[in-house]
């Protein structure tokens, strides 16, 4: 049986640290303030700017998939996307690159931070056949509260493993993990 992708989108399908960091700055945040895996209009907050500023000054054009993401992309069968991203850069990014989730779920889609429940049932997936791709604390426990398998994106730097984690070292990886 072959089992179904969701991932997550910044830091685990595109390296998009640079894009999202230089937003920030560019609205005069201290780079070193700026930290990851956090719902869009959270992180905002907390470091006093609106949403809608930070969204004004992303630039979606400079985020890249990591090595090997696009390949893997065009393999799976079924897949979709669950990210704590503004909806408007996410949807942008996702055109440019060509990629068509059955699904999308961006920040808009969730009360608080992302959760695996609605593209569960949005899909219709049973747990034991989903496995979730991302690169975060965060991610992690998503898929835990989920009861879906995680596998972290090792190919990013940044991306720090857990003892129970699958850790995978290239994207390619995903494919046998899913039983392709």
């Amino acid at each position: 049986m072959k089992l179904v992708a969701i991932c997550d989108l910044d830091g685990t399908l595109l390296d998009s640290d640079e894009a999202l960091v230089e937003a920030f700055v560019a609205l005069g945040i201290d780079r070193s303030t700026v930290s990851f895996g956090h719902v869009i209009g959270e992180e905002c907050k907390r470091l006093g700017i609106r949403v809608e500023d930070y969204v004004a000054v992303y630039d979606e054009e400079k985020v890249q998939p990591f090595t090997g993401v696009t390949e893997m992309i065009g393999r799976l069968g079924r897949w979709a996307v669950c990210s704590n991203k503004h909806p408007e850069s996410g949807h942008a990014e996702l055109n440019r690159l060509g990629w068509r989730p059955e699904e999308v779920f961006f920040t808009d889609s969730f009360d608080g931070p992302k959760s695996l429940g609605p593209v569960l049932a949005a899909m219709q997936l049973d747990p034991a056949g989903v496995v979730y791709l991302g690169d975060t604390a965060h991610d992690r426990e998503c898929a835990r509260q989920a009861n879906v398998t995680f596998a972290l994106a090792g190919w990013n730097p940044r991306a720090i493993a857990e003892p129970t984690d699958v850790v995978l070292s290239e994207p390619g990886e995903l494919l046998g993990l899913l039983g392709f």
